[in-house]
């Protein structure tokens, strides 16, 4: 059984960083061939894909959120990290990490067969 857990900060300045951290367990995050994903969801809106690391390492991001979103990994304690950058209050939402068992081109049609139970992070001063 696999099981994500998101771990951060709840409360971030604007035009700071956000850091989320997806500990990952009963799976290795590196087997093939499975995309490690992060998700949010804004108040009152739909999931929104945001970035994904896939087994090789190898980073996928939202046209929306690449120029400011980094994803990266830590293999040997099987975690993989989202940071958001120059985060603004329209930025406020529930993360959740996830694992999607393919890849997709289009980044409203990701989709994924276990997630974290989501995390909440407000942006605001």
């Amino acid at each position: 059984q696999v099981q994500l857990q998101e771990s951060g900060p709840g409360l971030v300045k604007p035009s700071q960083t956000l850091v989320l951290t997806c500990t990952v367990s009963g799976g290795s995050i590196t087997t093939n061939a499975y995309y490690w994903s992060w998700i949010r969801q804004p108040p009152g809106k739909g999931l929104e894909w945001m970035g994904a690391i896939a087994f090789s390492g190898s980073t996928y991001y939202s046209p929306s959120l690449e120029s400011r979103t980094s994803i990266s990994r830590d293999t040997s304690k099987n975690k993989f990290t989202l940071q958001l950058a120059f985060v603004t209050p329209e930025d406020t939402a529930v993360y959740f990490c996830a694992r999607a068992p393919r890849y997709s081109t289009h980044p409203d049609r990701w989709r994924y067969d276990y997630w974290g139970q989501g995390t909440q992070v407000t942006v605001s001063s």
